[in-house]
Protein backbone atom coordinates (compact mmCIF):
# COMPACT_ATOMS: atom_id res chain seq x y z
CA UNK A 1 0.00 0.00 0.00
CA UNK A 2 1.73 3.39 -0.93
CA UNK A 3 1.34 6.60 1.19
CA UNK A 4 -1.87 7.89 1.43
CA UNK A 5 -1.84 11.52 0.61
CA UNK A 6 -4.60 14.39 1.54
CA UNK A 7 -5.28 17.07 -1.21
CA UNK A 8 -7.05 19.83 0.24
CA UNK A 9 -8.36 22.57 -2.53
CA UNK A 10 -11.41 24.75 -3.09
CA UNK A 11 -10.34 24.91 -6.71
CA UNK A 12 -11.49 22.06 -8.78
CA UNK A 13 -9.04 22.43 -11.37
CA UNK A 14 -6.21 22.35 -8.79
CA UNK A 15 -7.59 19.34 -7.71
CA UNK A 16 -7.22 17.70 -10.56
CA UNK A 17 -4.15 18.56 -11.12
CA UNK A 18 -2.24 17.86 -7.90
CA UNK A 19 -4.68 14.20 -7.75
CA UNK A 20 -2.67 13.31 -10.77
CA UNK A 21 1.08 14.36 -9.88
CA UNK A 22 0.12 12.89 -6.85
CA UNK A 23 -0.93 9.55 -8.73
CA UNK A 24 2.22 9.92 -10.60
CA UNK A 25 4.60 10.17 -7.98
CA UNK A 26 2.93 6.67 -6.53
CA UNK A 27 1.64 7.77 -3.66
CA UNK A 28 -2.38 7.14 -3.51
CA UNK A 29 -4.58 10.56 -3.27
CA UNK A 30 -7.44 11.10 -1.14
CA UNK A 31 -9.08 14.56 -2.43
CA UNK A 32 -11.35 17.08 -0.52
CA UNK A 33 -12.95 20.42 -1.25
CA UNK A 34 -12.55 22.62 1.45
CA UNK A 35 -10.93 23.38 5.02
CA UNK A 36 -13.88 21.80 7.32
CA UNK A 37 -14.03 18.25 5.33
CA UNK A 38 -10.01 18.03 5.74
CA UNK A 39 -10.05 18.22 9.62
CA UNK A 40 -13.34 16.13 9.84
CA UNK A 41 -11.26 13.74 7.78
CA UNK A 42 -7.72 13.83 9.76
CA UNK A 43 -9.92 14.03 13.18
CA UNK A 44 -12.69 11.14 12.78
CA UNK A 45 -12.40 8.17 15.47
CA UNK A 46 -11.75 5.78 12.31
CA UNK A 47 -10.16 8.17 10.66
CA UNK A 48 -8.21 6.73 7.82
CA UNK A 49 -4.36 6.56 8.01
CA UNK A 50 -3.09 9.53 6.36
CA UNK A 51 0.91 10.19 5.86
CA UNK A 52 0.78 13.89 4.49
CA UNK A 53 -1.35 17.22 3.42
CA UNK A 54 -1.15 19.54 0.52
CA UNK A 55 -3.57 22.44 1.64
CA UNK A 56 -4.60 25.29 -0.11
CA UNK A 57 -4.04 28.52 1.87
CA UNK A 58 -7.18 30.29 0.94
CA UNK A 59 -10.40 28.79 0.66
CA UNK A 60 -13.77 29.69 1.90
CA UNK A 61 -14.70 28.81 5.42
CA UNK A 62 -11.48 27.38 7.32
CA UNK A 63 -9.22 28.38 5.28
CA UNK A 64 -5.26 26.63 5.27
CA UNK A 65 -4.41 28.41 8.39
CA UNK A 66 -7.42 27.34 10.34
CA UNK A 67 -6.69 24.01 9.36
CA UNK A 68 -3.36 24.10 10.57
CA UNK A 69 -4.64 25.24 13.91
CA UNK A 70 -6.90 22.52 14.24
CA UNK A 71 -4.72 20.04 13.44
CA UNK A 72 -2.14 21.62 16.34
CA UNK A 73 -5.07 21.13 18.53
CA UNK A 74 -5.46 17.46 18.10
CA UNK A 75 -2.36 16.94 18.52
CA UNK A 76 -1.63 15.46 14.69
CA UNK A 77 2.03 15.31 13.43
CA UNK A 78 0.95 14.83 10.20
CA UNK A 79 3.25 16.48 7.45
CA UNK A 80 1.32 19.27 5.79
CA UNK A 81 2.77 21.03 2.80
CA UNK A 82 0.94 24.06 1.51
CA UNK A 83 0.47 25.94 -1.48
CA UNK A 84 -0.99 29.69 -2.31
CA UNK A 85 -1.38 31.52 -5.96
CA UNK A 86 -0.33 34.23 -3.39
CA UNK A 87 3.65 33.71 -2.71
CA UNK A 88 3.98 36.87 -0.55
CA UNK A 89 6.19 36.50 2.43
CA UNK A 90 3.70 36.90 4.71
CA UNK A 91 1.89 34.17 3.78
CA UNK A 92 5.37 31.72 3.93
CA UNK A 93 6.03 32.80 7.60
CA UNK A 94 2.55 32.62 9.08
CA UNK A 95 2.29 28.45 7.64
CA UNK A 96 5.42 27.66 8.77
CA UNK A 97 5.06 29.45 12.22
CA UNK A 98 1.33 27.11 11.82
CA UNK A 99 3.49 23.67 11.47
CA UNK A 100 3.70 23.39 7.79
CA UNK A 101 6.58 21.59 6.80
CA UNK A 102 7.06 23.36 2.96
CA UNK A 103 5.55 25.93 0.97
CA UNK A 104 5.22 25.89 -2.87
CA UNK A 105 3.22 28.59 -5.13
CA UNK A 106 0.61 27.75 -7.78
CA UNK A 107 0.59 26.18 -10.18
CA UNK A 108 3.21 23.77 -8.67
CA UNK A 109 5.37 21.94 -11.37
CA UNK A 110 5.69 18.04 -10.74
CA UNK A 111 9.26 17.62 -9.82
CA UNK A 112 9.01 20.43 -7.32
CA UNK A 113 5.83 18.51 -5.79
CA UNK A 114 8.06 15.41 -5.89
CA UNK A 115 10.97 16.15 -4.23
CA UNK A 116 8.78 18.22 -1.50
CA UNK A 117 6.84 15.13 -0.96
CA UNK A 118 9.43 12.75 -0.82
CA UNK A 119 11.21 15.31 1.92
CA UNK A 120 8.42 15.59 3.94
CA UNK A 121 7.53 11.63 4.27
CA UNK A 122 10.88 11.13 5.14
CA UNK A 123 11.47 13.66 7.74
CA UNK A 124 7.72 12.17 9.03
CA UNK A 125 9.19 8.28 8.71
CA UNK A 126 12.73 9.76 10.65
CA UNK A 127 10.53 11.27 13.64
CA UNK A 128 8.04 8.00 13.83
CA UNK A 129 11.76 5.92 13.78
CA UNK A 130 13.30 8.71 16.61
CA UNK A 131 10.15 9.18 18.90
CA UNK A 132 9.73 4.90 18.53
CA UNK A 133 13.49 4.48 19.79
CA UNK A 134 12.29 7.37 22.80
CA UNK A 135 9.24 5.54 23.75
CA UNK A 136 11.18 2.11 23.73
CA UNK A 137 13.95 3.16 26.15
CA UNK A 138 11.58 5.02 28.12
CA UNK A 139 9.00 2.13 28.72
CA UNK A 140 5.87 4.06 27.19
CA UNK A 141 5.32 2.39 23.56
CA UNK A 142 2.25 2.73 22.75
CA UNK A 143 -0.06 1.20 20.15
CA UNK A 144 0.75 4.87 18.04
CA UNK A 145 4.21 3.24 17.50
CA UNK A 146 3.34 0.52 15.64
CA UNK A 147 3.96 0.47 12.23
CA UNK A 148 0.55 -1.27 10.00
CA UNK A 149 -2.00 -0.22 7.13
CA UNK A 150 -3.24 -4.13 7.47
CA UNK A 151 -6.94 -4.73 8.13
CA UNK A 152 -5.47 -8.03 9.32
CA UNK A 153 -3.42 -6.26 12.11
CA UNK A 154 -6.29 -3.77 12.62
CA UNK A 155 -8.60 -6.41 14.39
CA UNK A 156 -5.04 -7.64 16.44
CA UNK A 157 -4.54 -3.95 17.49
CA UNK A 158 -8.11 -3.44 18.79
CA UNK A 159 -8.04 -6.69 20.87
CA UNK A 160 -4.76 -5.83 22.28
CA UNK A 161 -6.15 -1.81 22.94
CA UNK A 162 -9.18 -3.98 24.95
CA UNK A 163 -6.76 -6.11 27.15
CA UNK A 164 -4.30 -2.60 27.67
CA UNK A 165 -7.40 -1.64 29.60
CA UNK A 166 -7.14 -4.72 31.88
CA UNK A 167 -4.78 -6.39 33.75
CA UNK A 168 -5.99 -10.09 31.99
CA UNK A 169 -3.16 -12.27 31.19
CA UNK A 170 -2.11 -12.20 27.91
CA UNK A 171 -0.51 -14.73 25.54
CA UNK A 172 1.39 -13.53 22.36
CA UNK A 173 1.66 -16.05 19.55
CA UNK A 174 3.82 -15.69 16.27
CA UNK A 175 6.36 -16.25 14.15
CA UNK A 176 9.90 -15.32 15.48
CA UNK A 177 10.61 -11.41 14.09
CA UNK A 178 6.90 -10.50 14.02
CA UNK A 179 7.45 -7.78 16.90
CA UNK A 180 5.68 -9.96 19.90
CA UNK A 181 7.42 -7.79 22.40
CA UNK A 182 6.65 -4.69 20.78
CA UNK A 183 2.95 -5.55 21.46
CA UNK A 184 3.87 -6.45 24.91
CA UNK A 185 5.11 -3.17 25.21
CA UNK A 186 2.53 -1.37 23.98
CA UNK A 187 -0.50 -2.94 25.83
CA UNK A 188 1.96 -2.16 29.29
CA UNK A 189 2.49 1.64 27.63
CA UNK A 190 -1.35 1.99 27.40
CA UNK A 191 -2.21 0.60 30.82
CA UNK A 192 -2.88 2.35 33.43
CA UNK A 193 0.71 0.55 34.82
CA UNK A 194 2.64 2.44 32.21
CA UNK A 195 4.08 4.63 35.32
CA UNK A 196 5.37 0.84 36.98
CA UNK A 197 8.36 -1.25 35.37
CA UNK A 198 8.34 -3.86 32.49
CA UNK A 199 10.80 -6.34 32.56
CA UNK A 200 11.47 -8.82 29.98
CA UNK A 201 12.89 -12.25 30.68
CA UNK A 202 13.79 -15.08 27.50
CA UNK A 203 12.81 -17.91 28.99
CA UNK A 204 14.75 -19.67 26.20
CA UNK A 205 18.10 -18.04 27.14
CA UNK A 206 18.08 -19.00 30.98
CA UNK A 207 20.13 -22.11 31.53
CA UNK A 208 17.80 -24.72 33.61
CA UNK A 209 19.65 -24.64 37.01
CA UNK A 210 18.64 -20.47 37.37
CA UNK A 211 15.46 -19.81 36.03
CA UNK A 212 13.96 -20.14 39.83
CA UNK A 213 16.97 -17.86 41.11
CA UNK A 214 16.53 -15.37 38.01
CA UNK A 215 12.30 -15.20 38.43
CA UNK A 216 11.76 -15.87 42.03
CA UNK A 217 15.65 -14.40 43.38
CA UNK A 218 17.89 -16.27 46.04
CA UNK A 219 18.78 -15.50 49.37
CA UNK A 220 22.62 -15.34 49.75
CA UNK A 221 24.37 -17.91 50.54
CA UNK A 222 21.66 -20.50 48.86
CA UNK A 223 23.45 -22.47 46.37
CA UNK A 224 27.55 -21.82 45.68
CA UNK A 225 27.85 -19.28 43.48
CA UNK A 226 25.08 -17.11 45.10
CA UNK A 227 27.26 -14.39 46.80
CA UNK A 228 24.98 -11.28 47.28
CA UNK A 229 21.18 -11.56 47.86
CA UNK A 230 18.94 -11.20 44.46
CA UNK A 231 15.20 -10.10 44.45
CA UNK A 232 13.98 -11.38 41.08
CA UNK A 233 12.44 -10.57 38.02
CA UNK A 234 8.35 -10.77 39.70
CA UNK A 235 9.86 -8.54 42.73
CA UNK A 236 11.57 -6.41 39.82
CA UNK A 237 8.50 -5.46 37.89
CA UNK A 238 6.34 -5.52 41.06
CA UNK A 239 3.26 -2.89 40.25
CA UNK A 240 4.30 -2.70 36.78
CA UNK A 241 4.57 -5.72 34.15
CA UNK A 242 6.51 -9.30 33.37
CA UNK A 243 6.81 -10.41 30.22
CA UNK A 244 7.50 -13.81 29.50
CA UNK A 245 8.74 -14.40 26.38
CA UNK A 246 9.48 -17.87 24.88
CA UNK A 247 7.70 -19.20 27.67
CA UNK A 248 6.98 -22.49 26.32
CA UNK A 249 10.89 -23.33 26.71
CA UNK A 250 10.99 -23.18 30.48
CA UNK A 251 11.32 -26.65 32.30
CA UNK A 252 9.03 -28.38 34.11
CA UNK A 253 9.90 -28.18 37.54
CA UNK A 254 10.07 -23.98 36.76
CA UNK A 255 6.41 -24.31 35.37
CA UNK A 256 5.25 -25.81 38.72
CA UNK A 257 6.56 -22.80 41.17
CA UNK A 258 5.60 -20.22 37.89
CA UNK A 259 1.89 -21.73 38.32
CA UNK A 260 1.82 -21.11 41.87
CA UNK A 261 3.32 -17.56 41.75
CA UNK A 262 0.15 -16.66 39.38
CA UNK A 263 -2.10 -18.30 41.39
CA UNK A 264 -1.20 -17.17 44.55
CA UNK A 265 -0.02 -13.44 43.90
CA UNK A 266 3.37 -14.18 46.02
CA UNK A 267 6.92 -15.88 45.08
CA UNK A 268 9.32 -17.53 47.29
CA UNK A 269 13.37 -16.95 46.85
CA UNK A 270 15.61 -20.03 46.46
CA UNK A 271 16.94 -20.24 50.22
CA UNK A 272 14.00 -18.11 51.47
CA UNK A 273 12.22 -18.65 54.67
CA UNK A 274 8.80 -17.15 53.84
CA UNK A 275 6.67 -15.73 50.28
CA UNK A 276 6.95 -12.64 49.44
CA UNK A 277 3.85 -10.81 48.22
CA UNK A 278 4.05 -9.54 44.34
CA UNK A 279 1.38 -7.39 41.73
CA UNK A 280 2.45 -7.88 38.66
CA UNK A 281 0.87 -8.29 35.32
CA UNK A 282 1.76 -11.08 33.33
CA UNK A 283 1.99 -11.27 29.18
CA UNK A 284 3.81 -14.08 27.86
CA UNK A 285 4.95 -14.79 24.29
CA UNK A 286 5.57 -17.64 22.22
CA UNK A 287 6.44 -18.94 18.43
CA UNK A 288 5.29 -22.44 19.32
CA UNK A 289 1.92 -23.95 19.53
CA UNK A 290 1.48 -24.44 23.40
CA UNK A 291 -1.08 -26.71 22.97
CA UNK A 292 0.93 -28.56 20.95
CA UNK A 293 3.82 -28.87 23.79
CA UNK A 294 1.07 -29.53 26.44
CA UNK A 295 -0.14 -32.50 24.49
CA UNK A 296 3.16 -33.87 24.35
CA UNK A 297 3.47 -33.54 27.97
CA UNK A 298 6.34 -30.79 27.80
CA UNK A 299 4.23 -28.17 28.73
CA UNK A 300 1.77 -27.66 32.28
CA UNK A 301 -1.77 -27.92 30.84
CA UNK A 302 -2.82 -26.18 34.05
CA UNK A 303 -0.50 -23.71 33.41
CA UNK A 304 -1.27 -23.20 29.71
CA UNK A 305 -4.58 -22.11 31.03
CA UNK A 306 -3.43 -19.83 33.35
CA UNK A 307 -1.78 -18.02 30.14
CA UNK A 308 -3.71 -18.54 27.56
CA UNK A 309 -6.37 -16.30 28.72
CA UNK A 310 -6.63 -14.01 26.21
CA UNK A 311 -4.39 -15.59 23.32
CA UNK A 312 -2.90 -12.84 20.66
CA UNK A 313 -1.81 -14.16 17.85
CA UNK A 314 0.15 -11.68 15.21
CA UNK A 315 0.18 -12.50 11.59
CA UNK A 316 3.38 -13.26 9.69
CA UNK A 317 4.71 -10.61 7.19
CA UNK A 318 3.88 -12.25 4.27
CA UNK A 319 0.31 -12.08 5.57
CA UNK A 320 0.18 -8.67 5.60
CA UNK A 321 2.30 -7.08 2.59
CA UNK A 322 0.32 -3.83 2.48
CA UNK A 323 2.90 -2.85 5.29
CA UNK A 324 5.93 -3.65 3.40
CA UNK A 325 6.41 -0.13 2.29
CA UNK A 326 5.82 1.75 4.89
CA UNK A 327 7.67 -0.50 7.47
CA UNK A 328 10.75 -0.05 4.42
CA UNK A 329 10.71 3.80 4.59
CA UNK A 330 10.68 3.73 7.97
CA UNK A 331 13.84 1.40 8.06
CA UNK A 332 15.26 3.38 5.47
CA UNK A 333 14.89 6.83 7.63
CA UNK A 334 16.38 5.60 10.57
CA UNK A 335 19.59 3.45 9.02
CA UNK A 336 20.51 6.14 7.07
CA UNK A 337 20.61 9.07 9.49
CA UNK A 338 21.98 6.23 11.62
CA UNK A 339 24.51 5.80 9.33
CA UNK A 340 25.13 9.35 7.74
CA UNK A 341 23.98 8.64 4.60
CA UNK A 342 22.08 10.83 1.68
CA UNK A 343 20.02 8.07 0.51
CA UNK A 344 16.62 9.47 -1.06
CA UNK A 345 14.79 6.45 -1.14
CA UNK A 346 13.99 2.99 -2.46
CA UNK A 347 12.91 2.22 -6.39
CA UNK A 348 9.75 1.68 -7.26
CA UNK A 349 11.14 -1.49 -8.64
CA UNK A 350 12.75 -2.51 -5.60
CA UNK A 351 9.62 -1.63 -3.74
CA UNK A 352 7.82 -3.97 -5.68
CA UNK A 353 10.08 -7.16 -5.55
CA UNK A 354 10.31 -6.78 -1.83
CA UNK A 355 6.63 -7.11 -1.03
CA UNK A 356 6.59 -10.23 -3.04
CA UNK A 357 9.17 -12.35 -1.05
CA UNK A 358 7.59 -14.72 2.09
CA UNK A 359 10.40 -13.00 5.09
CA UNK A 360 10.69 -15.88 7.24
CA UNK A 361 11.99 -14.23 10.16
CA UNK A 362 9.31 -11.53 9.49
CA UNK A 363 10.14 -7.82 10.32
CA UNK A 364 13.73 -8.84 11.89
CA UNK A 365 14.65 -10.40 8.77
CA UNK A 366 13.30 -6.96 7.23
CA UNK A 367 15.13 -4.71 8.56
CA UNK A 368 18.14 -5.96 8.98
CA UNK A 369 17.90 -6.28 5.14
CA UNK A 370 17.61 -2.62 4.81
CA UNK A 371 20.21 -2.14 7.31
CA UNK A 372 22.61 -3.83 4.81
CA UNK A 373 21.55 -2.24 1.87
CA UNK A 374 22.20 1.57 3.26
CA UNK A 375 25.25 0.26 4.48
CA UNK A 376 26.52 -1.50 1.13
CA UNK A 377 25.02 1.10 -1.28
CA UNK A 378 27.22 3.21 -3.36
CA UNK A 379 23.51 5.47 -4.77
CA UNK A 380 21.89 7.78 -3.28
CA UNK A 381 18.85 5.90 -4.08
CA UNK A 382 18.39 1.79 -2.68
CA UNK A 383 17.28 -0.21 -5.66
CA UNK A 384 16.81 -4.16 -6.86
CA UNK A 385 20.81 -4.26 -7.12
CA UNK A 386 21.43 -3.61 -3.39
CA UNK A 387 19.28 -5.89 -2.52
CA UNK A 388 21.31 -9.05 -3.84
CA UNK A 389 20.18 -11.95 -0.95
CA UNK A 390 16.57 -11.37 -2.40
CA UNK A 391 16.60 -11.74 -5.66
CA UNK A 392 15.37 -15.20 -7.14
CA UNK A 393 13.16 -15.35 -3.98
CA UNK A 394 10.19 -13.75 -4.38
CA UNK A 395 6.92 -14.95 -3.08
CA UNK A 396 5.40 -18.57 -4.11
CA UNK A 397 2.38 -18.15 -2.35
CA UNK A 398 0.58 -16.71 -5.73
CA UNK A 399 -0.22 -13.72 -4.23
CA UNK A 400 1.68 -9.85 -5.01
CA UNK A 401 1.45 -7.03 -2.77
CA UNK A 402 0.32 -3.43 -3.83
CA UNK A 403 4.19 -2.27 -5.40
CA UNK A 404 3.79 1.33 -5.83
CA UNK A 405 7.00 3.35 -5.70
CA UNK A 406 8.50 4.06 -2.02
CA UNK A 407 9.89 7.38 -2.88
CA UNK A 408 10.83 7.61 -6.68
CA UNK A 409 13.71 10.22 -7.31
CA UNK A 410 13.27 12.02 -10.62
CA UNK A 411 14.63 9.78 -13.53
CA UNK A 412 14.97 10.22 -17.56
CA UNK A 413 13.76 6.44 -18.07
CA UNK A 414 10.97 4.39 -16.28
CA UNK A 415 12.37 1.19 -14.08
CA UNK A 416 11.31 -1.77 -15.36
CA UNK A 417 10.13 -4.73 -13.65
CA UNK A 418 12.28 -7.98 -13.70
CA UNK A 419 10.79 -11.16 -15.06
CA UNK A 420 11.69 -12.68 -11.68
CA UNK A 421 9.41 -10.37 -10.37
CA UNK A 422 6.26 -10.37 -12.52
CA UNK A 423 5.51 -14.44 -12.98
CA UNK A 424 3.84 -14.20 -15.92
CA UNK A 425 4.76 -14.55 -19.67
CA UNK A 426 7.86 -12.59 -21.11
CA UNK A 427 7.58 -9.12 -21.57
CA UNK A 428 5.84 -7.61 -24.74
CA UNK A 429 7.93 -4.67 -26.38
CA UNK A 430 5.66 -0.95 -26.85
CA UNK A 431 3.55 -1.31 -30.03
CA UNK A 432 4.69 -4.89 -30.94
CA UNK A 433 2.70 -7.37 -29.19
CA UNK A 434 2.37 -11.02 -31.40
CA UNK A 435 -0.58 -11.64 -32.38
CA UNK A 436 0.44 -15.57 -33.69
CA UNK A 437 2.27 -18.51 -32.33
CA UNK A 438 5.31 -19.91 -33.79
CA UNK A 439 2.87 -22.46 -35.44
CA UNK A 440 1.05 -19.71 -37.04
CA UNK A 441 -2.22 -19.62 -35.24
CA UNK A 442 -4.12 -16.91 -33.28
CA UNK A 443 -2.63 -16.77 -29.55
CA UNK A 444 -5.08 -17.31 -26.76
CA UNK A 445 -6.60 -14.47 -25.75
CA UNK A 446 -5.61 -14.97 -22.04
CA UNK A 447 -1.72 -15.48 -22.79
CA UNK A 448 -2.02 -11.83 -24.92
CA UNK A 449 -3.63 -10.66 -21.93
CA UNK A 450 -0.93 -11.39 -18.97
CA UNK A 451 1.32 -9.92 -21.92
CA UNK A 452 -0.08 -6.60 -21.79
CA UNK A 453 -0.52 -6.35 -17.83
CA UNK A 454 3.08 -7.31 -18.01
CA UNK A 455 3.91 -4.52 -19.76
CA UNK A 456 1.57 -2.11 -18.30
CA UNK A 457 3.32 -2.89 -14.66
CA UNK A 458 7.05 -2.20 -16.83
CA UNK A 459 5.82 0.83 -18.83
CA UNK A 460 4.55 2.33 -15.09
CA UNK A 461 7.08 1.22 -12.91
CA UNK A 462 5.40 -1.08 -10.67
CA UNK A 463 2.42 1.59 -9.63
CA UNK A 464 -0.57 -0.76 -9.50
CA UNK A 465 -3.32 1.80 -8.99
CA UNK A 466 -1.87 3.74 -12.24
CA UNK A 467 -2.04 -0.05 -14.10
CA UNK A 468 -5.60 -0.64 -13.39
CA UNK A 469 -6.42 2.59 -13.88
CA UNK A 470 -4.92 2.62 -17.61
CA UNK A 471 -6.45 -0.70 -17.95
CA UNK A 472 -9.90 0.51 -17.02
CA UNK A 473 -10.04 -2.34 -14.41
CA UNK A 474 -10.72 -2.62 -10.83
CA UNK A 475 -6.88 -3.56 -8.44
CA UNK A 476 -8.83 -6.21 -7.09
CA UNK A 477 -9.01 -7.79 -10.93
CA UNK A 478 -5.80 -7.35 -11.70
CA UNK A 479 -3.95 -8.91 -8.43
CA UNK A 480 -6.54 -11.71 -9.20
CA UNK A 481 -5.57 -12.04 -12.63
CA UNK A 482 -1.75 -11.93 -11.34
CA UNK A 483 -2.76 -14.89 -9.24
CA UNK A 484 -3.99 -16.71 -12.01
CA UNK A 485 -1.26 -16.06 -14.35
CA UNK A 486 0.84 -17.27 -11.60
CA UNK A 487 -0.50 -20.49 -10.60
CA UNK A 488 -0.76 -21.03 -14.75
CA UNK A 489 2.66 -21.19 -14.89
CA UNK A 490 3.33 -23.01 -11.70
CA UNK A 491 0.71 -25.58 -13.28
CA UNK A 492 3.00 -25.25 -16.45
CA UNK A 493 6.55 -25.99 -14.57
CA UNK A 494 4.87 -28.85 -12.32
CA UNK A 495 3.74 -30.51 -15.86
CA UNK A 496 7.47 -29.89 -17.71
CA UNK A 497 8.89 -31.04 -14.35
CA UNK A 498 6.51 -34.35 -14.47
CA UNK A 499 7.83 -35.30 -17.76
Amino acid sequence: MAATILIADDDAVQRRLVENMVQKCGYEPLVVDSGDAAVALLTAPDAQAIDAVVLDLVMPGLDGLGVLSKMREAGLSIPVIVQTAHGGIDNVVSAMRAGAQDFVVKPVGFERLQVSLRNALNTSALKGELQRIRHSREGRLTFADVITRSETMAAVLRTAQKAASSSIPVLVEGESGVGKELFARAIHGSSERKSKPFVAVNCGAIPDNLVESILFGHEKGAFTGATERHMGKFVEASGGTLFLDEVGELPLAAQVKLLRALQEGTVEAVGGRKPVKVDVRIISATNRKLLDLVKSGAFREDLFYRLHVLPLTIPPLRLRREDIPHLLRHFLARFAAEENRTITGISGEAVAHLAQLDWPGNIRQLENTVYRAVVMSESDQLGLSDFPQTVGHAATDGQLAHSEPLIVAPSTAPAMVSGSDIPIAPLATAGNLSMLTATGEVRPLEDMENEIIRFAISHYRGQMSEVARRLKIGRSTLYRKLDEAAADDSAEDGAQDAN
